[in-house]
């Protein structure tokens, strides 16, 4: 699949503010590729998944996850509101098998780039948070084959985003926060880490629901590294990855989110979901937006989102990172993208 170099740069114009210096119309390029050449669902996965019993094991995984989270806040399971993704009836016991379904639901995330703010050697670790400030999120993330519609066990899936004022920890760039202003952000690994997949192919991570920054709607980084080795000190170096993409969220639930402090102390222009060109793109062969429930009265709460998306197994790239992260602190790339402006 090719565009014409006048179409590809119409389209990408919009987001040349949301990274100084990133390539977009690479990325859009590496979307159209994949797009190209893979299945464009799931559906043909729904009805093994069934069988083999996922769905009822999701089901009950996030579940489990959301009357832990209700029970540390000395909550009853009862107070899970029935908000939800679009207009669906959904809970946390709801099974995927809307999400693999021949519709709207169904989840193959295009393939992408990782982005200026890509940064190596995480800790492998569920809880990212740190010392950031935000509505609590707890996210169950699930991989599939997209080929043999079986579950990938013993993957590293990695996930980053900002915070809730659009600044990305671990990197020190312009377009970034205050950009070098804050040389010790280099050093921080807030909202960046990496799990392994269990025997359904799933891992569940607690963070913050990310914040916005110009020309991007409010996403989450997701990596999948099939062949990788831990480091001794329980970070991952590998830079090979199967899959890269992006999670949404709906406009909705961002604009509910957005209404809490600190998210009110972002002054950056937000984008919606309908102005970021990525999701609309990725909107018509996939959808890639979060399933979720709010773990209480309001989303101040906290949330319960998922996702399970199609990985093509066979595909291994090199990402491209911005710094790496040692013991003894961050290293920036001087060939990371942001530097080419």
């Amino acid at each position: 699949m090719h565009l014409p170099t006048f179409l590809l740069t119409a389209l990408v114009a919009p987001l040349v503010a949301g990274h100084p210096g990133h390539d977009h119309a690479k990325e859009l390029g590496t979307r159209l590729e994949f797009l190209a050449n893979n299945k464009n669902d799931l559906s043909h996965c729904a009805e093994k998944m069934r069988t083999r019993g996922l769905f009822a094991a999701n089901a009950q995984r996030r579940s489990e996850l959301a009357e832990t989270i209700l029970k540390k806040r000395g909550l009853e399971a009862r107070a899970i509101s029935d908000s939800h993704k679009s207009t669906a009836s959904y809970t946390a016991q709801t099974e995927l098998s809307t999400i693999f379904a021949g519709n709207s639901s169904c989840v193959l995330s295009p393939e992408q780039i990782e982005g200026p703010y890509y940064v190596s050697g995480e800790r492998i670790r569920q809880d990212v948070t740190e010392d950031q400030d935000g509505v609590p999120l707890a996210v169950d993330i699930q991989v599939v084959d997209m080929d043999t519609c079986e579950p990938i066990p013993g993957a590293y899936l990695e996930i980053w985003h900002c915070n809730a004022t659009g600044v990305y920890g671990g990197v020190v760039a312009s377009g970034n926060g205050v950009g070098d202003q804050d040389k010790a952000n280099l050093n921080n690994t807030w909202l960046r880490g990496v799990q392994k997949t269990d025997a359904h192919g799933a891992v569940q991570f607690h963070t913050i629901f990310p914040g916005h920054y110009i020309g991007r709607t409010t996403h989450i980084h997701v990596a999948v590294h099939l062949k990788a080795e831990p480091q001794a000190n329980g970070t991952l170096l590998d830079t090979t990855a199967a899959h890269v993409g992006q999670m949404y969220f709906d406009q909705d639930l961002i604009a509910a989110v957005e209404k809490q402090a600190p998210y009110t102390a972002n002054k950056q222009a937000l984008t919606t979901n309908s102005q970021d060109f990525l999701l609309t793109a990725a909107g018509q062969t996939s959808d890639p937006v979060m399933e979720y429930v709010v773990l209480g009265k309001g989303v101040e709460d906290g949330l319960l989102a998922w996702l399970g998306f199609g990985v093509n197994t066979t595909l291994a790239r090199e990402m491209s990172a911005a710094a790496t992260i040692y013991e003894s602190g961050g290293v920036a790339n001087p060939n990371a993208e942001y530097y080419n402006v």
